[in-house]
């Protein structure tokens, strides 16, 4: 059963290869930005995009739809194309979160030094704070 597990683990991170790549490069990130406010057609997308081809734009789309970071769904002769942020929200997890939670202790134990000393400097010298704040602009 673990091999199962690891297998699964596996597939999941070559999945965010993908994402990764597509996130990588800043016409992509300026699309997902762009779908971010409301889906919108290839038309408007290539509209955003006058220094690109039609089908440089397009080729772009179709990194971030196997990405899965944008679906297309057809509406008449029309491709509307959504931002689908569970991608997003997986590399969060897996990356941000678990260091967002590291650094978050590491912060609280530095300012917990920080607050110890300044208590221990006080009590040594017997000066309020503002008192010891002249003293250590001198």
């Amino acid at each position: 059963m673990p091999e199962v597990a690891s297998a699964k683990r596996a597939r999941k991170e070559d999945g965010l290869d993908a994402v990764w790549k597509a996130l990588s490069d800043p016409t992509r990130r300026a699309i997902l930005d762009l779908l971010r406010s409301r889906p919108r057609t290839t038309t408007e997308i290539v509209e955003r995009f006058p220094k690109l081809t039609r089908f440089g734009v397009m080729k772009h789309i179709e990194v971030l739809r196997e990405a899965e970071l944008v679906h297309t769904r057809e509406a008449g002769r029309q491709r509307v194309n959504s931002l689908n942020v569970v991608p997003i929200r997986e590399i969060y997890e897996r990356w941000v979160g678990p260091f967002q939670e590291f650094w978050s202790n590491e912060l609280l134990r530095i300012k917990d030094m920080a607050e110890t000393e300044t208590k221990t400097e006080k009590k040594g010298t017997g000066r309020t704070d503002e008192a010891s704040r002249r003293q250590k602009k001198l």
